[in-house]
C-alpha cells in the first residue's frame, strides 16, 4: 500500500523559511514523479514544485520560483520543499504528491497526472 506522509508544516511570519517533507513507501517501482501541490481556502489545487525522480529534473510555479527549492534523497525515499521568503499569499494546505503516469513528465505541475497523495501538511504565513 503506497503511503505519503508529510511533515514539517507550520506557522511563520512573513519573510520566514519552512522546511516540508515527504516520506514514500509501497511503491512498486520507483514514481516518475514527485511533487508538492497547495490548497488554499475557496481555491483550486495548484502545483508548487515537482521534480522527475529519474533525473532530479524540477519544475517550478512562477510565484515560487526563486524562494522554494525542491529535493529528494533516494536513499531515504524522502522529498523535501525547502521554503523560504515565505509570504502570506504562500497559506495553504500542502500536499505530497507522487505519479507512475509519463504525463507527469510533460505535465509537471497539473494535480490530475498524480495519483498519489498524502495527507497534507498545513503552512500558515501571517503578514
Amino acid at each position: 500500500q503506497v503511503q505519503l506522509v508529510e511533515s514539517g508544516g507550520g506557522s511563520v511570519q512573513a519573510g520566514g523559511s519552512l522546511r516540508l517533507s515527504c516520506v514514500a513507501s509501497g511503491f512498486t517501482g520507483s514514481p516518475n514523479c514527485m511533487g508538492w501541490f497547495r490548497q488554499a481556502p475557496g481555491k483550486e489545487r495548484e502545483g508548487v514544485a515537482t521534480l522527475t525522480t529519474r533525473a532530479g529534473t524540477p519544475n517550478y510555479a512562477e510565484p515560487v520560483k526563486g524562494r522554494f527549492t525542491i529535493s529528494q534523497d533516494k536513499a531515504k525515499n524522502t522529498m523535501t520543499l525547502q521554503m523560504n521568503g515565505l509570504k502570506p499569499e504562500d497559506t495553504a494546505m500542502y500536499y505530497c504528491a507522487a505519479s507512475q503516469s509519463v504525463s507527469c513528465l510533460f505535465r509537471p505541475l497539473q494535480a490530475p497526472v498524480f495519483g498519489y497523495w498524502g495527507q497534507g501538511t498545513q503552512v500558515t504565513v501571517s503578514s
